[in-house]
């Protein structure tokens, strides 16, 4: 990865480092800055992925910077108008919006660049949402996971499309690799979830919120009427007991309570991957990106997507999975039932076209700094 020029000292904002997309994309830049030279500096209030941040070769900041209240934003942008002096910083990159505001105000009072990515759709359905969801759009370059959102946040605000770059997020191939998972991680994995021999796998990986879908799949699951096909939710509740309760009830009032399994967050996601015969995204609101969709495509798995957002960009129907209506699950249960009833070699010739296809890791690091390259170099 080729050296950042005189070596800034870059500085990643957001809530939290809990779990989440957001917070491995930011583990993945503050190791590409790293390894470019430079210095990483990430502020956050903390969370288990703060030690990947210091593993990754970089500096995390506590700061309470999931607080949205305008007290607390103005409060943070003068902690990090100091961090700013204090570090020597040279570029801060908002990956949040109440954190965003914080940096947009540190960055006013200091000269510096922002960078921002605009990572979700952000609702707008309360009074002044779209002000303050404004301050994602407010980067000197914004950044955005896909051509869906980065056509969003042109009309929705207004950016000039030449301040936007479209930097799909990335898998690793050497850790979403078929050939490296080994036959006792799988088996592990079907013996925690109490998964019977010889049955055929669909798992939908993803938190437990309503709009991720998880009710659509398992009325799919009740529809596609195979005794033999196990559904499996992995994902954290998150909180959200009553969630998970009420999927279970559903789960028994369709006649497959004895064939769903929600296993909670898995620590092994290419394991988990490996171990199921398809892999469904049934989100019914567009997703800016959609990184499980990638990650089983990595890993060589047919997938059905929901057609809307951002894996309408990264499934090719019928080539590289197939995609259907969101929130139908007949045209679900219709796309399971033709992916398990696919010939091997077929099934075999659509994974490797899949896998061939994901973006890299790599490939978003290096995409990224080279907007930082350019931001830098105008700000000199």
């Amino acid at each position: 990865m080729s050296p950042l020029p005189d070596p800034p000292v870059v500085l990643q904002v957001l809530p939290s480092l809990v779990t989440g997309g957001v917070e491995r994309s930011t583990v993945e830049i503050a190791q590409a800055v790293a390894e470019a030279g430079a210095t990483a500096l990430v502020a956050s209030a903390g969370g288990p992925l703060a030690s990947q941040i210091e593993r990754a070769g970089g500096i995390h900041i506590t700061l309470p910077l999931a607080a949205k209240s305008p007290f607390g934003i103005w409060r943070n942008a003068r902690a990090l108008e100091a961090l700013v002096r204090e570090r020597k910083v040279s570029l801060i990159h908002a990956r949040s919006r109440a954190p965003a505001w914080s940096a947009w105000l540190a960055c006013r009072r200091t000269g510096l660049p922002l960078v921002t990515t605009y990572h979700g759709t952000y609702g707008e359905d309360l009074p002044f949402k779209r002000r303050y969801n404004s301050v994602m759009a407010r980067g000197c370059i914004v950044i955005a996971a896909s051509r869906f959102i980065a056509d969003l946040v042109a009309r929705r605000h207004g950016v000039d499309p030449g301040r936007i770059r479209v930097i799909p997020r990335g898998v690793d191939p050497a850790v979403f690799d078929p050939a490296a998972v080994s036959g006792s991680r799988i088996a592990k994995l079907a013996a925690q979830w109490r998964l019977p021999e010889g049955v055929s796998t669909v798992m939908l990986p993803g938190r437990l919120t309503a709009w991720k879908g998880h009710a659509v799949l398992l009325d799919a699951i009740a529809r596609l009427g195979r005794p033999g096909v196990m559904c499996v939710l992995v994902g954290s509740h998150q909180g959200r007991h009553r969630y998970a309760e009420g999927l279970q009830r559903q789960a028994m009032r369709l006649g497959i309570g004895e064939r769903v399994r929600l296993v909670g967050p898995c620590d092994d996601m290419p394991a988990a991957l490996a171990l199921s015969d398809v892999v469904v995204h049934a989100s019914t609101q567009a997703e800016a990106f959609g990184r499980v969709v990638i990650e089983a495509q990595a890993m060589a798995r047919p997938v059905i997507a929901a057609d809307l957002g951002g894996p309408v960009e990264t499934v090719r129907h019928g080539e590289t999975g197939w995609r259907v209506a969101p929130n139908d699950p007949v045209a679900l249960a219709l796309a399971i039932g033709v992916a398990l009833d696919m010939d091997p070699a077929e099934s075999a010739a659509l994974g490797q076209r899949a896998r061939a296809s994901v973006p890299t890791v790599r490939a978003m690091q290096d995409a990224t700094l080279t907007v930082y390259r350019a931001v830098l170099a105008r700000a000199r």
